[in-house]
């Protein structure tokens, strides 16, 4: 891999993170049009380090709301930060599920399948569309432009339904975000929490995907072994992905949370819309 493929894959893991247009369908599309093949380990670190940049930009961004929620849950205070982490707990519990019993089968089924990334994508902007509409039409009641609507916070029940659309999310293509913060909102959740809440949920599952990954990466196997050679990334092309991750995805946290609070994500409907016809296509 060189630095230039490196830094294309950064760039797009950091934007595809945070907007809701899937970053696993994303860097596979990469992957097909750049021709960029890497072997099974070297993949893994690769991936890691993109992941891991991306949950250090939450952190950095949402520094002032994630520090207190730290302080509260290791010291046991049993406030409301300590029980808002504890609802992280509670939504990360099926995508836990479903990452220790089938990610392999998940990874093996999806991987370089361009037409189910595109079928994927697809439903992700009907989903985006849906919640949209549902939510502002002055057709529906109980909405947004009615006067008398008041959106709540993100209760237990609440955050293990955001938990199992993100476990659906697995799906390349089905973008995270997206599925998350469109639950979020249909089931009548503020939408600056719904997004706060889908980036700090997020922190765990990949945290623990990457120790998974990590204990891959270094158990001794001897194909491991005699794949070393020619089955790592050099470091700068490593450190280029992760730099690149990185601040973009300081940027577009902060764009994200902007444009779910102005309710205008109906766009990122359209563009998956036309990427996944494309992909079908292609």
């Amino acid at each position: 891999m060189s630095w230039l493929e490196a830094l294309i894959l950064g760039i797009v893991q950091g934007l595809a993170e945070y907007l809701p247009i899937s970053s696993s369908g994303h860097l596979e599309i990469c992957r097909q049009l750049l021709g960029v093949d890497l072997s099974g380990s070297a993949s893994l670190e690769f991936d890691v380090m993109l992941h891991v940049a991306t949950v250090l930009s939450t952190i950095v961004i949402l520094w002032r709301e994630f520090l207190p929620l730290c302080v509260s849950f290791f010291t046991f205070r049993r406030d409301d930060n300590f029980y808002y982490v504890c609802k992280i707990f509670i939504s990360c519990i099926p995508i836990g599920i479903v990452g220790l019993c089938f990610k392999d089968v998940i990874e093996k089924f999806f991987d370089g399948n361009l037409t189910v990334v595109g079928g994927c994508l697809c439903a992700t902007a009907c989903l985006i569309s849906f919640a949209y509409f549902f939510r502002t039409s002055p057709l529906q009641k109980s909405t947004p432009m009615d006067p008398a609507y008041k959106p709540r916070e993100i209760g237990w029940l609440d955050a293990f339904i955001i938990g199992c659309a993100q476990a659906l999310a697995v799906l390349p293509g089905l973008s995270r975000s997206g599925t998350t913060i469109a639950t979020g909102i249909l089931i009548g959740d503020r939408r600056e929490s719904v997004a706060k809440f889908s980036f700090f949920m997020v922190i765990i599952p990949i945290l623990g995907e990457a120790l998974l990954d990590v204990k891959k990466i270094i158990a001794p196997s001897a194909n491991a072994v005699a794949g070393a050679a020619s089955g790592t990334v050099e470091l700068i092309p490593m450190l280029v992905g992760f730099v690149a991750a990185f601040l973009v995805g300081c940027a577009a946290c902060r764009w994200m949370l902007e444009i779910v609070k102005r309710g205008r994500m109906i766009w990122f409907a359209v563009y998956c819309l036309i990427v996944g016809i494309f992909c079908i296509l292609y």
